[in-house]
C-alpha cells in the first residue's frame, strides 16, 4: 500500500525509539499480574499499581456512537481523588505508549483513563485531526472516567503527548470541568505549523501520513493532507487548522486560569517552536515551557517506557501540584526552564521575555561578512532548485534522536556552493556568545517571478570549516510582481545555544530545502541585497 508521495505509510513512526515490546509485557503484566522478565523496577511499578488500583480495558462511547478503545486504572475505595485522562499520541499503538505513566500515576493516587484517539489501533470512527468529535471525545472519556470512580472527584486533569496534546488543550478550552494540562511536543498553531511564513512543511505533513498508515483517515482529513502536499487550496486548510488550533481558543483557557505544562524540543521538525511560544505567550493563567535537546516526542521518549526522565517528572509535580495541592516547589522555579546546546546546562527563567537580555544586530555585507555597519549596494545571486549541503536536517525526528544521543548533524560549510546559496560569516566569537531567544531576519531580494521562496539557515562554525546548525526558517512570497524587490522580515526559530570561543556564525540563505514546498520556478534566480534605506540585518537574542 501506498499513499500520494509514493512511499509506503505503514514504514514509518513519530516514535522511532518507542519500545512497543517491552510496553506490551508491561501491560501483559500488568492484567495478569506474572512480571516475569521485567525489569525489577518495572516489575515494582506493577506491584506498586496493583495493590492499589484495579486495571482493565474498556471502550468509551465516543461522539456519534463510535466506541473508542481505551485502559482505566480504578481505584476501589470510595475516598475523593482527582483524575487523569490521556489522549493518545499520533501513533498505530494507541494508548499503549502510555501505559507505564499511567500506572505510575495510579499508583500515586489518581484514577487514570487513556485512550486511543478516533481512528487510530481499536478504535472506530475516523481520523479527525482535534476537530470537534475528537473534543467530544475528550469529554465522553471523561464521562466514562467519572462515572466509574467510586468516590467524589476532586480535580480533573489532561496529559497527552503530541497528537493527544493538542486534543488536551482543545478540551480544556471547551469543557469547563478540566482543572489542569499537561501538553508535550505540541502545538498552538496548527496553520503555522503547516504554512510557516507561508511556507508548506511538506515533510512533516509526509511524516503524519506515513505514521497514520493504518490509521482510518475522514475523507476531509485525507484531502487537507494531499491539498498541502499538491500546494491546493492554502486558504480552506488555515480555516481547517484554525478551528484546531489551541491558540484560537486561549481566551476560554484564559477566562479560567487554567495550569497548562508545555514540552517542546528546540529543532522541532514536525510543530516548530515559536507556534507553540505563541501560544505560551498568550495564556495568562499558571504555565511553564520546558524546551530541550532533540526533536518531535524525543525528550520524553525514554519516560515512555518508565526510565529516569525529566520532562515526565516534571508532568507529574505540575499534576501533583495543581490537582493535588502539592506544595512541589514547581509554582516557584519560573515559567521557562531551557536545556542549553550542547553542555546540557538548564537554566531557569522567570518568563520567556526574559529569556533575551540584549539584541546584538549583524549586517549583512557585500564582503559576505556579518558587520557591525550598514553595508548598501551589493548583490548576491542565488540559483533556484537546486538543493545544498545547508537543510534543516537529515530526517523528520530521527535527527533529534542523534542530537539527544550527542551526535548532532555535521555541515561542511566548505562545500556549499556559493551559485546556489548566499553566505555571509561573522568574526570568530572573543568569547562564548550565548543566544537565547528568537534571532530575526531582514533581508531583502529581487525576484524575476512573481512567486518565491527561500531558507535560511544560522550555523555555529568551528575553526575548521565544520558547522552544527543552530536554527533555520523559511519564507514565502506569493503577492509580489515580478521583477520586484522583496522585503523579508522573518524570525528564526527559537533558540539556546552556547556559540564557543573561536567559532563563528554563518548565515546561509538557499532556495531549495527538500524539508520545504518551494513557490521558486526551476533555474529562477532570487537576487539578495541591502537597500540603503532598508539594510539587510540579523538580530541575534543574546541572554
Amino acid at each position: 500500500m501506498t499513499d500520494v508521495t509514493g512511499r509506503n505509510p505503514a514504514a514509518s513512526s513519530l516514535y522511532p525509539e518507542l519500545d512497543a515490546g517491552t510496553l506490551t509485557a508491561f501491560l501483559a503484566a500488568l492484567e495478569s499480574g506474572d512480571v516475569t522478565g521485567l525489569a525489577p523496577a518495572r516489575a515494582a511499578e506493577i506491584a506498586d499499581v496493583r495493590s492499589v488500583a484495579v486495571f482493565g480495558r474498556v471502550k468509551v462511547a465516543g461522539t456519534d456512537g463510535d466506541l473508542l478503545d481505551a485502559a482505566l486504572w480504578r481505584h476501589t475505595g470510595n475516598g475523593p481523588r482527582p483524575v487523569i485522562v490521556m489522549p493518545s499520541p499520533w501513533t498505530n499503538h494507541g494508548w499503549l505508549p502510555y501505559v507505564v505513566q499511567a500506572s505510575v500515576f495510579a499508583a500515586r493516587g489518581y484514577n487514570v483513563l487513556a485512550y486511543s484517539a478516533r481512528g487510530f489501533a481499536a478504535s472506530e470512527g475516523q481520523v479527525d485531526v482535534a476537530g470537534p468529535l475528537d473534543v467530544a471525545d475528550g469529554s465522553r472519556a471523561l464521562d466514562h472516567l467519572i462515572e466509574r470512580t467510586a468516590g467524589p472527584v476532586t480535580r480533573i486533569g489532561f496529559l497527552g503527548d503530541s497528537y493527544g496534546s493538542g486534543i488536551a488543550q482543545l478540551v480544556a478550552a471547551h469543557d469547563t470541568r478540566v482543572d489542569a494540562v499537561v501538553a508535550l511536543s505540541t502545538w498552538g498553531d496548527l496553520g503555522e505549523a503547516f504554512y510557516e511564513n507561508r511556507t508548506r512543511h511538506v515533510r512533516a505533513v509526509e511524516a503524519l501520513l506515513h505514521a497514520a498508515g493504518r490509521a482510518r483517515l475522514s475523507p476531509q482529513t485525507q484531502s487537507v493532507f494531499e491539498n498541502v502536499l499538491a500546494n491546493r487550496d492554502i486558504r480552506g486548510t488555515l480555516r481547517w487548522a484554525e478551528q484546531r488550533s489551541p491558540y484560537s481558543h486561549v481566551k476560554e483557557l484564559n477566562r479560567r486560569q487554567v495550569p497548562v505544562y508545555f514540552a517542546h524540543a528546540w529543532h522541532e521538525t514536525l510543530f516548530p517552536n515559536n507556534q507553540t511560544l505563541k501560544m505560551f505567550n498568550e495564556l495568562t493563567g499558571p504555565k511553564r515551557l520546558d524546551l530541550s535537546i532533540g526533536d518531535h516526542s524525543g525528550p520524553e521518549m525514554t519516560g515512555m517506557i518508565g526510565l529516569p526522565n525529566r520532562i515526565w517528572t516534571n508532568a507529574h509535580r505540575w499534576l501533583d501540584h495543581h490537582l493535588k495541592g502539592v506544595d512541589n516547589g514547581i509554582a516557584d522555579e519560573g515559567q521557562v526552564l531551557a536545556e542549553v546546546m550542547w553542555g546540557r546546562t538548564l537554566e531557569p527563567r522567570p518568563t520567556w521575555p526574559s529569556v533575551t537580555e540584549d539584541v546584538r544586530r549583524l549586517h549583512l555585507a557585500g564582503t559576505g561578512e556579518l558587520t557591525d555597519a550598514p553595508d548598501a549596494g551589493w548583490s548576491a545571486s542565488v540559483l533556484c532548485g537546486v538543493d545544498t549541503p545547508a537543510t534543516v536536517a537529515d530526517a523528520v525526528v530521527l535527527s533529534g534522536y542523534n542530537e539527544i544521543a550527542g551526535r548532532p548533524k555535521t555541515y561542511r560549510t566548505g562545500d556549499i556552493d556559493r551559485s546556489v546559496a548566499a553566505v555571509w560569516a561573522a568574526d570568530p566569537e572573543p568569547e562564548t556568545a550565548r543566544l537565547r531567544g528568537i534571532p530575526r531576519l531582514r533581508v531583502t531580494y529581487r525576484a524575476a517571478n512573481s512567486k518565491s521562496t527561500f531558507v535560511a539557515y544560522l550555523l555555529a562554525v568551528a575553526p575548521d570549516g565544520t558547522g552544527h546548525i543552530v536554527t533555520h526558517a523559511p519564507y514565502t512570497d506569493l503577492d509580489s510582481p515580478p521583477d520586484s524587490l522583496v522585503r523579508a522580515d522573518i524570525e528564526l526559530q527559537a533558540t539556546a545555544y552556547d556559540v564557543p570561543r573561536g567559532h563563528r556564525l554563518m548565515l546561509v540563505i538557499d532556495a531549495r530545502d527538500p524539508f520545504y514546498g518551494d513557490a521558486n520556478l526551476p533555474r529562477a534566480t532570487l537576487a539578495f541585497t541591502s537597500p540603503e534605506t532598508t539594510p539587510s540585518y540579523l538580530d541575534l537574542p543574546l541572554g
